[in-house]
Order: structure tokens, then sequence, then C-alpha cells
């Protein structure tokens, strides 16, 4: 396992227990961030608009088509970072 998968594993770990629940729009951001570095681009359909939650996730993980995965972790090991007491 490379040192960036690890730091990013604990990363993970550590955003499950923030001492405060982060903003909604920080919550899309670390869910983004988290499908890039794990999955790649967003692919298939946006959701409807009757599921407006669903909608939101899939546009803010589609904001980041082109990110490449290492970027992504690197990107959400400093936001789990910054977010910690």
């Amino acid at each position: 396992m490379s040192d960036l998968q690890s730091k990013f594993e604990t990363a993970v770990a550590d955003s499950k227990k923030l001492s405060e629940r982060p903003d909604p729009a920080t919550l899309l951001k670390l869910y983004a961030l988290y499908k890039q570095s794990t999955t790649g681009d967003a692919e298939g359909k946006r959701p409807g608009i009757t599921d407006m939650v669903g909608r939101a996730k899939w546009d803010a993980w589609h904001a980041l088509k082109g990110t490449s995965h290492d970027d992504a972790m690197n990107q959400y090991i400093d936001l789990v970072e910054s977010l910690k007491d």
C-alpha cells in the first residue's frame, strides 16, 4: 500500500470522528472527493429533480471530472486535516 493510500485511509477514518459535523457544503465536498478518489469520474445519468440529495451529490462529484485519483486523495486529506480541532 502506498503512503498516499495509507494517509487517505487514515483521513477517511478521521472524518468519521470529527468533533463537529461539517456544514452541508463541506460534506458534499468530502463526498465528491471520496468518490473521485475511489471511483473516478462520475458516470451515468444525473438523478432526477425529485432526488434533491442524490442530485446535489452527483453534481458535486461531477464537478471534479478529470481530477486524478492522487489529486483527489490529497485534497481529501487536506480538507479533513483542516476540519480537525
